[in-house]
């Protein structure tokens, strides 16, 4: 997938799980999603290539960055939670879509429970 095939995936993704939104607090060039006010993923460009930066376990990122050569240390976010990924034939849109399927799951298990949007069975 390319760059922009990579965040349009990550878009849609992001948007059908609960209480998800997007918002620019950064700027209009930095599409952010969170859930509960929590960021889980990031969609922007860097020098002109469109990539998205996620939350991740830090066991996780290191193995996605192992495999994957486009997938980095997250860009401007604290490099041990977050990674960042850019367009290459060997990201796919299934990865795409587990990637911030966990980064959900992630933020949304760190809230309280009375905050905590009903997780579908998908995402178990």
């Amino acid at each position: 997938m390319d760059g922009h095939a990579i965040q349009d995936r990550a878009r849609r993704t992001a948007l059908e799980l609960p209480g998800a939104d997007k918002s620019y607090p950064f700027g209009p060039e930095h599409e952010v999603f969170k859930v509960r006010g929590k960021v889980f993923l990031m969609c922007t460009d860097v020098t002109g290539e469109p990539i998205i930066t996620f939350k991740c376990e830090p066991e996780d990122s290191f193995a996605l960055r192992q495999q994957y050569p486009s997938i980095s240390p997250g860009y401007h976010m604290n490099k041990k939670h977050w990674v960042s990924a850019a367009g290459h034939e060997s990201v796919t849109a299934r990865l795409v879509e587990e990637m911030v399927e966990d980064a959900y799951r992630l933020v949304v298990e760190k809230l309280p429970k009375a905050l905590r949007p009903l997780i579908t069975d998908r995402l178990r």
